[in-house]
């Protein structure tokens, strides 16, 4: 399993526009082979940043399943125009995890 990891800031005044638009975008993005789970997290800091956090099962299920994929061109019709700048997209692994 990967993460996805963007971190996605808003252009000012538009972050409920963004959140609306994010629900009905989660339509698309899990209806991929090989997507496990997602979640957008909003900085506490700054009101118009966020994080996006994707667990995929390969790194192929992101840059191959969804990003050629007809319900990419729904994400990113509902998605990229609120950001500003456009978000960098990094992919990591599991090294070390503890839980309580």
């Amino acid at each position: 399993m990967i993460v996805e990891v963007a971190i996605l800031n808003v252009k000012e005044g538009r972050e409920k526009e963004f959140e609306r638009d994010f629900l009905l975008a989660g339509q698309y993005i899990s209806a991929i082979k090989g997507y496990i789970r997602h979640s957008l997290r909003k900085c506490l800091e700054q009101d118009n940043k966020y994080i996006l956090l994707v667990d995929w099962e390969s790194l192929e299920a992101h840059t191959v399943g969804f990003r050629q994929s007809a319900q990419y061109l729904e994400w990113k019709r509902l998605l990229h125009a609120y950001y500003d700048p456009f978000p960098v997209v990094e992919h990591y692994e599991l090294l070390i995890e503890n839980e309580r």
